[in-house]
């Protein structure tokens, strides 16, 4: 038989094995890392090294060589018959947001990790070299304000964070910006040599990456793996905010008052009407307003806001249709402002372009399952992840989702460990190749 062959018949002994390893890894982050209510991994905070450090040693148990890059980015690297061929990488985030799950990010990289077990495990040897990788500060939008997009450990690792961003975003808890909160961890990163552009076309065969569905689509159709075909892009504003005046509820009449509330709520009702606008066109959108918020040093129950910041996040797979959204927001925005004496202000916007997952790859996913007897369906991600940066640089990329009840960056994940290893081995045969 061949190596592959091997590998696939050696499933059925070795999914004992897998399954303790998997649920012990799981269980050892959700001990080290839990909060009151879920974990908390914060990006280039204790929990995030806590689980860095753990895939680390679980590794070097294996013995798998491993390093880290100057702004912490884990890399394991298995050798492949052909060391000189481009290689595969496979991994997710070790992040997660505060009080969130246990399986968002970190099921990708224990994933590619399993499929290297695997590997040493029944002694084939595949192809070409494998790398998995635990990203750094994925969720970087949870632990810092300011102007910057997320997936920075990634972008770093591709070559395509930009200085600026180490100065515009803030960290939430210190106040320090990027540049010196790295300073203070100890990360060389962006030192001269340090970011060794360790992700890049020339060098990487393909990227795959495996994380848990975030939404209920599997999990209603009862499909315990997905096959993604895109990811949507984002557009991004963090900054949001009305300025009107405080007044006395009972002293000023309506029609004199400059109401940063009724203001905002205008514009949030206005940014949904086009959002409705454009899904009656079959167009594909999504606007939250996620903070929304009066100032509650200044707010009471008899005055009148003054001021209402807020933050929007508008999803489509429609990279031209994200720009509109820009365009009719900021108008919707300069409407509302002259209508009632305020000033309405989105602040500056942030951009993900959508991403669209390599053909060839979502077919060799699709048919290792098939030859697995694994069931799977195709369906897009509605939520951004390091792979949408990885297929930007020109990549090869895929995902594959593994089903997961009650959603995402919640302490209720509840991804079953049978689903999860159905996702390692389809990953593990196409590493193979």
């Amino acid at each position: 038989m061949s190596g592959l062959q091997d590998l696939l018949a050696s499933r059925a002994a070795l999914t004992p094995w897998l399954d303790a390893l998997a649920r012990d890894i799981f269980d050892q982050l959700h001990q080290k890392t839990r909060g009151e209510h879920g974990v908390t991994r914060a990006s280039w905070g204790t929990g995030e090294t806590i689980a860095c450090d753990l895939l680390k040693a679980r590794a070097q148990s294996l013995d798998l060589a491993t390093r880290s890059d100057g702004i912490g980015n884990l890399y394991v690297e298995l050798p492949g018959r052909d060391r000189s061929a481009p290689r595969w990488v496979s991994g997710s985030h070790l992040d997660a947001v505060p009080e969130g799950g246990n399986f968002d990010g970190a099921a990708g990289a224990v994933a590619a990790l399993l499929a290297m077990s695997i590997f040493k495990k029944t002694g084939v040897m595949p192809a070409r070299d494998v790398w998995a990788v635990g990203f750094r500060g994925e969720e970087a939008s949870s632990w810092f304000t300011g102007l910057h997009n997320s997936h920075l450990g990634s972008r770093a690792a591709l070559g395509i964070l930009p200085d600026s961003e180490l100065d515009t975003a803030i960290h939430r808890q210190s106040g320090l910006s990027f540049r010196q909160h790295l300073q203070q961890g100890g990360f060389a990163w962006p030192a001269s040599g340090a970011a060794k552009n360790d992700l890049r076309p020339d060098t990487t065969h393909g990227f795959i990456e495996l994380h848990i569905e975030q939404g209920p689509i599997l999990e209603t159709a009862n499909i315990p793996v997905g096959v993604v075909t895109a990811i949507r892009g984002s557009l991004r504003a963090r900054n949001g905010k009305v300025t009107g005046e405080y007044a006395h509820s009972g002293a000023v009449p309506h029609y004199l008052r400059k109401d940063a509330v009724f203001a905002a709520a205008e514009f949030a009702r206005e940014c949904e009407d086009f959002a409705d606008g454009a899904r009656d066109a079959s167009e594909d959108i999504d606007v939250t307003f996620g903070e929304f918020t009066t100032n509650g040093d200044t707010h009471g129950l008899t005055k009148v806001a003054g001021e209402l910041r807020f933050t929007i996040d508008v999803r489509s797979s429609s990279s031209m249709l994200l720009d509109r959204c820009g365009t009719e927001f900021q108008q919707i925005a300069k409407r509302i402002s002259d209508k009632r004496g305020v000033a309405v202000t989105t602040g500056d916007f942030a951009k993900s372009d959508p991403a669209v997952m390599d053909p060839g790859l979502i077919s060799a996913l699709e048919a290792n399952a098939r030859e697995l007897n694994i069931r799977t369906m195709a369906l897009p991600s509605g939520a951004g992840h390091d792979a949408a940066d990885v297929a930007r640089c020109g990549i090869p990329t895929a995902m594959i989702f593994v089903r997961n009840a009650n959603g995402s960056h919640n302490p209720d994940e509840r991804m079953e460990i049978s689903d999860f290893l159905q996702g390692v081995w389809v990953l593990a045969a196409t590493l193979a190749r």
